[in-house]
């Protein structure tokens, strides 16, 4: 089970506006458009991906780290260095 499940379609709008950002960004390279428009809107598809991104690793850290934790053990450990990694991950891009 995911703990995004109650946000799904929230997030699958989001990226679907996530995805026309990316389209625009091919039509204005097929356009010719000016270097520092382009690059702007590079800036907004990425702020927009980082905004999503951060949103779904709370989502993961308050439900399935949370159940993890609260019942121990193993898969405990486990999800937190998924999400320790998860963090890096994000951290370094």
């Amino acid at each position: 089970m995911t703990g995004y499940g109650s946000e799904r379609e929230a997030y699958l709008k989001r990226l679907r506006r996530i995805e026309g950002q990316i389209r625009g960004l091919q039509r204005m390279v097929e356009q010719d458009k000016y270097c520092i428009d382009i690059l702007t809107q590079v800036s907004a598809a990425t702020k927009a991906l980082q905004s999503f991104s951060l949103e779904l690793l709370d989502e993961h850290l308050a439900t399935c780290v949370v159940q993890a934790a609260a019942a121990g053990g193993e898969e405990a450990d486990l999800k937190v260095r998924e999400a320790s990694d998860a963090i890096a991950r994000l951290v370094r891009s």
